[in-house]
């Protein structure tokens, strides 16, 4: 499912492709996003502007954006660049992401290596019961001078994540694990050294 909701004052998109539901949104206000709905879901009008941005915002994957028509601000990049390593799960970006000659501001990026919809996750790792911690060991980490700016995220082929700029890597529980301007990220599913790639992907043969 794709496509555009419009309000009076906000108009609310949703990209059914990079949904990981998280269900953030049904749970924070099950009446602008109503669960298990037979038919339209989305009811941009259910709550005020400020309560409908926070919802969307709160989407990690990206799939719910938001365009303000009432002249307020539209959705700006984080202070912080995070890179949120989760539980058992995919890499939670929030930054201003440069990916495929688009910017946008929040998704979840595969690290198992079986989603049908790379560099995106699809939530193939709870099928395929895949394990990995959200909590890697703490290291000492260096401080940045500027913790904001362009993330640019590149898929190399049938290798790594390459991310170029200020970022932030930290645990499930927030605790920084990396401060980096330049990081490989494993998203072959079997790096020994999650989250950071360690060459594994030429060992298995991934593809992607």
């Amino acid at each position: 499912m794709a496509g555009t909701v419009e309000g009076e004052k906000i108009d609310v998109s949703f990209n059914g492709k990079r949904c990981i539901h998280s269900r953030n949104c049904v749970l924070g206000n099950p009446h602008v996003f109503v669960p298990n709905a037979p038919g339209e879901w989305i009811h941009p009008d259910a709550a005020s502007v400020e309560k409908v941005v926070a919802l969307a915002e709160n989407c990690p994957s990206g799939a719910i954006t938001y365009s303000r028509k009432d002249g307020g601000p539209q959705e700006q990049p984080p202070v912080v660049n995070t890179v949120r390593v989760r539980e058992n799960g995919p890499l939670a970006v929030n930054a201003e992401i440069v990916l495929n000659g688009e910017t946008f501001h929040r998704a979840t990026l595969c690290r198992c290596g079986l989603s049908q919809n790379k560099p995106f996750c699809d939530n193939s790792h709870i099928k395929a019961g895949f394990t990995a911690t959200g909590e890697p060991p703490l290291k000492e980490a260096q401080v940045l001078e500027v913790r904001d700016g362009p993330l640019s995220v590149t898929p190399t082929t049938n290798g790594p994540l390459k991310l170029e700029g200020n970022a932030e890597i930290v645990t499930g529980t927030g605790h920084t694990i990396a401060r980096t301007t330049k990081v490989f990220l494993c998203r072959c599913g079997h790096s020994a050294n999650k989250p950071f790639c360690d060459g594994s992907h030429k060992r298995v043969g991934f593809v992607g």
